[in-house]
């Protein structure tokens, strides 16, 4: 007797063709196909290469308006000191052009600063590039387990294990390759906000208000609107007023409905049960000050708001995910049978399946032709070369290892997949 099947009984698993690689030994991979690899591979670096990059161009403009300012100041002072000089004595004069010399003395002490911090982040950029440069069929394997560490710190960094993921990059020697220091940056700010502070995330709004200006980021104006709330629960109304007429003031062209809003509670004052008023006094809008700081911080840099780890897993799980995946009798092997992965693929769209296989739950083989699936009489299905070694070492009897039922060799039935 022979049975035909579409699907699978309950013994054996559907995986998709992208899953089969995992489960079957692949075969020697070609030179082509190791550089089209690593050709993708270099396609999802851009984060890799564009924080280094942000950094050096922030310093190299602070170093240029630091000296733009000092020189007019200087030229500035130079030109007084010679209108003044019929009217100006000599101990004057001595006194004034020592004062701006060591204004001057100041800006080169800056300057040296400033290039020392330049040629930092300028020798990242080309340790950054190198690494990228070096990747080939090779070396491929030890690139691809730098590249999996530069992840882990990445992921360690967001989740805020800042000591950890320093640790990591000494040990594999690739300070160079990670942002550890941007990160620290953000810390500072992101510890702050829990605190109710804002002056650390405003003097960073300053330091970056070209960039996010250009960006249309409200981030700034979301600070500042905090600011009043707090002097609005300290009841410091007159201060408040002050303040928004200082600092709120100049939004109101582009967020008047925000701004208008936030004014309404100091009628309401930070008691009210009124819903609309009562939630901008809940400690929950420093949360979401620090989520909005985050969005920011890594637009700012052309970070990924995901860690870079989360982003790679779900890559592999969008090939992995089928409907078989959330069922019961998922098998322990399936990535997807753990709750961790369930969570992580829940947004993606099930992989689409072409071609769909058998794998034998005893084996983990996979079944075809020169091993196909039979069947047993409770309807189970296991490899062939599975129940064939299994009816050797025990006298032409099976056992189902899913129910534990014992069936003679002769009993089984060959399927064949349509």
């Amino acid at each position: 007797m022979e049975v035909s099947m579409g699907l699978p009984p309950d013994g054996g698993s559907i995986i998709s063709n992208s899953s089969v690689s995992a489960a079957v030994p692949a075969g020697p991979t070609t030179p082509s196909t190791r550089l089209i690899q690593i050709a993708e591979s270099l396609r999802l670096e851009h984060q890799f290469l564009r924080v280094p990059f942000e950094h050096l161009k922030k310093t190299i403009r602070g170093n240029h308006r630091s000296v733009e300012k000092e020189v007019s100041v200087v030229l500035s002072g130079v030109a007084d000191a010679a209108d003044r000089s019929e009217g100006m004595s000599k101990e004057d004069a001595v006194t004034h052009l020592t004062s701006l010399v060591s204004r001057l003395q100041g800006l080169k002490r800056k300057l040296e600063e400033g290039n020392r911090t330049e040629n930092l982040q300028a020798q990242r950029c080309r340790a950054r590039l190198n690494h990228l440069d070096g990747v080939d069929a090779g070396n491929m394997s030890d690139w691809s387990n730098t590249r999996l560490k530069r992840i882990l710190v990445d992921y360690m960094l967001r989740m805020s294990y800042y000591d950890t993921a320093a640790k990591m990059a000494e040990i594999s020697n690739m300070q160079d390759l990670v942002d550890i220091d941007a990160f620290l940056d953000a810390k500072r700010v992101i510890d702050s906000l829990h605190n109710k502070e804002v002056a650390p995330a405003l003097a960073w709004c300053i330091d970056n208000r070209a960039r996010l200006k250009k960006s249309k980021s409200k981030f700034e104006f979301q600070l500042r609107l905090q600011e009043f709330i707090e002097l609005v629960r300290a009841e410091n109304n007159l201060q408040a007023i002050t303040y928004a007429r200082k600092y709120l003031a100049p939004w109101g062209a582009t967020h008047m409905k925000e701004l208008q809003r936030v004014m309404a509670t100091l009628a309401f004052k930070s008691s009210t049960e009124c819903v609309n008023y009562k939630v901008l006094f809940e400690p929950k809008q420093w949360d979401y000050l620090v989520e909005q700081f985050k969005h920011e911080f890594c637009k700012l840099y052309g970070m990924t708001l995901e860690p870079l780890l989360n982003i790679y897993l779900q890559a592999g799980l969008s090939a992995l995910k089928t409907p078989f995946s959330y069922e019961e009798g998922c098998p322990i092997e399936d990535p997807l049978s753990q709750d961790v992965f369930r969570e992580l693929a829940a947004p993606l769209p099930f992989s689409k399946q072409h071609h769909s296989k058998l794998v034998c739950h005893i084996t983990k083989e996979l079944m075809d032709t020169e091993n196909p699936p039979l069947v047993l009489p409770n309807g189970y299905v296991y490899s062939t070369k599975a129940l064939e070694e299994m009816a050797k070492s025990n006298d032409g009897k099976v056992t189902c290892p899913r129910t534990g039922a014992v069936f003679n060799y002769t009993q089984l039935v060959k399927a064949f997949i349509s």
